[in-house]
């Protein structure tokens, strides 16, 4: 029997009720990975700044990549260990590039983490930070070259298979959507300047990638949400994400000459995608909908989106929470249509002679 597999999908920077803050769709995760053989999901849910757990069965996949390997178009091989090349801003300031620098060395030296030397952009990335009309984040960089450039010389110079991305983040985040996120409510404001910045090196290099904002640490707050705790623990968020970069599988291209391995995982091998009921509008979604895989759609993990699966004709089976969901997976890996644990099951319809 194969492995039975299964994407958990939680977008960043809609704030999410679940996902939205800082690492809190980590117990989502952990419980899913324990009644799936596979579980692939991305850094929203797993990183939780310096808070992390290894999950063996779970692959951290980037946003941009995870697209890819919805569409078919790259497949997904497991490792053991990648060689994790750092690149820091050079915007950061020294103490607090310091403080990057000594999370590295401890992730290396604790945690026995590959890493390659580092390299510090030849010009300040600028990261400059946006709101929809919606009320979602998302943001530009204002010298996406120098990334870029940065990223070249570690993969292409120094071996790195992982890009861990360190870019300072302004200071001056809008203080009210910044007091409502560290108290558990509204929208994560660097969420989708995160995604843009992982993106552009996954689609240039076909790597794994992820970030991790630099900030001056701010004031302790004794009315935070232990949603967004976890930010609060340190002066950087580095270490979650050098873990999921550690494992991360590698991507195989569609025109790749590799020889296929075993262990390959594609798109038509997934069984089931769980996602919040009111963002069902991502490429990856969309993609696994026009395949054989169980869609679950969880209405309890509101977001500030209002995509529903239904005008888009996406068929699902809604639940209202993720405990829930775990029980449908549980019914799905066993062959049992969940209708099947209903008293309510319809009676049989002739489709006519």
């Amino acid at each position: 029997m194969r492995p039975y597999t299964a994407i958990l999908i939680v977008p960043t920077g809609i704030g999410a009720a679940i996902g939205g803050y800082a690492g809190d769709a980590l117990p989502v995760a952990k419980a899913i990975a324990q009644v799936c053989d596979r579980l692939i999901t991305h850094p929203n849910v797993l990183n939780g700044a310096i808070l992390y757990w290894n999950l063996p069965n779970a692959f951290y996949v980037e946003g941009y990549g995870l697209d890819k390997f919805a569409a078919g178009c790259w497949g997904l091989r497991p490792v053991h260990q990648n060689r994790i090349g750092l690149i820091l801003d050079q915007g950061i300031e020294p103490e607090l590039r310091l403080r990057q620098l000594q999370a590295a060395d401890a992730a290396r030296a604790t945690l026995g983490l590959s890493l390659t030397d580092y390299v510090i952009t030849d010009a300040p990335l600028n990261v400059e930070l946006r709101t929809t009309a919606s009320g979602t984040s998302w943001g530009t960089i204002g010298n996406p070259d120098s990334l870029l450039r940065a990223a070249d010389v570690l993969i292409n110079k120094v071996g790195a298979e992982a890009i861990a991305v360190i870019a300072r983040f302004p200071d001056d985040i809008d203080e009210q959507a910044d007091q409502n996120y560290r108290h558990g409510k509204g929208v994560d404001p660097i969420g989708g300047a995160e995604a843009v910045i992982s993106h552009l090196v996954v689609r240039q290099f076909q790597v794994p990638c992820a970030h991790s904002p630099a900030f001056l640490p701010p004031s302790p707050d004794p009315d935070l949400s232990p949603r967004s705790a976890a930010e609060e623990l340190g002066y950087t968020f580095l270490p979650s994400v050098l873990v999921g970069l550690s494992r991360a599988p590698q991507f195989i291209v569609g025109e790749s000459h590799e020889m296929p391995e075993p262990i390959d995982i594609w798109s038509n091998q997934v069984d089931a995608a769980i996602v919040p009921a009111t963002a069902c509008g991502s490429s990856a979604l969309l993609s696994l909908s026009q395949k054989r895989c169980l869609i679950v759609t969880v209405n309890e993990n509101q977001t500030q989106v209002q995509v529903p699966p239904q005008p888009l004709g996406i068929k699902s089976i809604q639940v209202n929470s993720y405990l829930e969901a775990v029980g449908v997976l549980v019914a799905h890996k066993a062959g049992i249509n969940p209708s099947a644990l209903s008293p309510n099951i319809s009676l049989l319809h002739c489709l006519g002679q």
